[in-house]
């Protein structure tokens, strides 16, 4: 965890505090009195929804996320992150109080009288909240944002596992303080990390760069995704009960299609150090389970990577880094997890990053940038140049480099010499264009 932080961070959270709190308490309070004047609200619980206990004393843990979200701002290190950390926040009141008042529903239990310190918090919350604003869940949703912060920033043991205790309890206590019916937590965690997604704690923004594809397989690929998507909806619209979660892989197939038809790779966000942000690794979760057995089908028979020449391997991902000085990765869609095998004397010291969308060929700029990079990197020791099987976009990368770096003098003979390597590569008609377009510099 990097110590510094820039100056000014408090005045600027502050600030940040005197704007959301005002408009949460108002935008809040609408959204109920609206709800509370209508007459066909309705509700959505579950059979086993009735044998849900009544905790009193987790009220506490409940009033608690008040107190976390202004520490909260005392945790980022830097403007940009400080800026983002409100956005989501923000976000996440907009879109829950428009479904409020979209789709207002109702809590049905009635809670019996308490008494005591419990009972004195639990009217103090009835006293500006209703029965109403239920799904997505605002407690979760700004739970997620703020739980994301705090491990973000507290990394010591014991207080990191306090932390998700805590948050966990928090979670928890939507339920047994009778607030809330189970499908506005996996709602509210919906909108919460989506807001993450949407503003992520650094580099670029989703929609930074992002324009509609003219590439024709790319909106094949993206039409395929989001017939996925719709099959999924039609499944949990029907059967309902369970089979609701089938939503999730929904919203996973939106996402993919949408980084196919429009946000390109950055829209996986996977970072500098080779892990998709926490909110991508949640929302793409049921995409990203299939990706990698995908992956591990294919390879099963071929998993180990193979050398192309002067110390420069091609392979899949591996699940252990093997004994290599440093790693280019061409993978948009899985995370770079691997740790050092028993028998390696050391992990990677460079693991770099060039993230293209699978079955797409890579631009020529980044085919440059990465063959520069692996011709930096390869002297320092074995290098392995990956993607999810190691057959298209990373055999592409080390093409790239064989002809930039002059050890062959055409995309042909460069595919060739790969092939011979790794015979399985897949290099298409659009991936060789590509290739034939790239020069040694001069």
């Amino acid at each position: 965890m990097n110590p510094t932080r820039e100056a000014g961070l408090i005045r600027r959270g502050v600030c940040w505090l005197v704007l959301l709190g005002p408009l949460f308490f108002l935008s809040y309070g609408l959204a109920n009195n609206y709800a509370a004047g209508r007459s066909d609200v309705g509700s959505l619980v579950f059979g086993w929804e009735t044998r849900m206990p009544l905790w009193p004393w987790t009220i506490i843990p409940y009033w608690s996320i008040d107190l976390l979200y202004g520490l909260s701002f005392l945790l980022p290190r830097t403007r940009q992150e400080m800026d983002r950390h409100a956005l989501a926040l923000l976000s996440a009141q907009l879109i829950c109080v428009a479904c409020f008042i979209l789709w207002p529903l109702r809590f049905t239990f009635e809670r019996p009288a308490l008494d005591g310190l419990f009972g004195w918090l639990f009217d103090l919350l009835m006293g500006f909240d209703k029965p109403f604003n239920q799904a997505p869940s605002l407690h979760i949703a700004l739970l997620v944002i703020i739980w994301t912060m705090f491990a973000r920033h507290v990394q010591r043991q014991p207080w990191r596992w306090l932390v998700h205790g805590w948050m966990g309890l928090i979670g928890l206590s939507v339920l047994t303080t009778w607030q809330h019916h189970f499908i506005d937590l996996p709602t509210g965690a919906l909108a919460g990390l989506v807001c993450l997604w949407l503003w992520p704690k650094a580099g670029q923004l989703p929609w930074q760069g992002a324009q509609l594809t003219r590439d024709t397989k790319r909106w094949r690929i993206a039409s395929y995704y989001l017939a996925g998507a719709l099959v999924c909806t039609l499944a949990a619209a029907t059967l309902r009960g369970g089979w609701l979660w089938l939503l999730w892989p929904c919203v996973s197939l939106l996402l993919v299609a949408l980084n196919y038809a429009v946000l390109g790779a950055g829209g996986f966000q996977k970072n500098a150090d080779g892990h998709l942000s926490v909110a991508a690794t949640w929302l793409l979760g049921p995409y990203l389970l299939g990706a990698w057995l995908n992956a591990r089908v294919w390879t099963w028979r071929h998993p180990q990577p193979d050398e192309v020449c002067d110390g420069v391997y091609l392979g899949r991902i591996p699940a252990r880094t093997l004994p290599f000085a440093a790693v280019v990765d061409l993978c948009a869609e899985l995370p770079f997890l691997a740790k050092p095998s028993p028998t390696a004397t050391r992990a990677p010291e460079h693991y770099e990053p060039f993230p293209v969308l699978d079955l797409i060929p890579p631009p020529a700029q980044l085919l440059r940038q990465a063959a520069a990079r692996i011709e930096q990197l390869h002297s320092q020791g074995p290098l392995l140049v990956c993607c999810a099987l190691g057959y298209s976009r990373s055999a592409c990368a080390v093409a790239a480099w064989l002809i930039v770096s002059g050890r062959c003098a055409d995309a042909h003979q460069a595919e060739a010499l790969v092939r011979k390597a790794r015979p399985g590569i897949r290099l298409h008609a659009a991936h060789q264009r590509v290739l034939q377009h790239l020069r040694r510099p001069s």
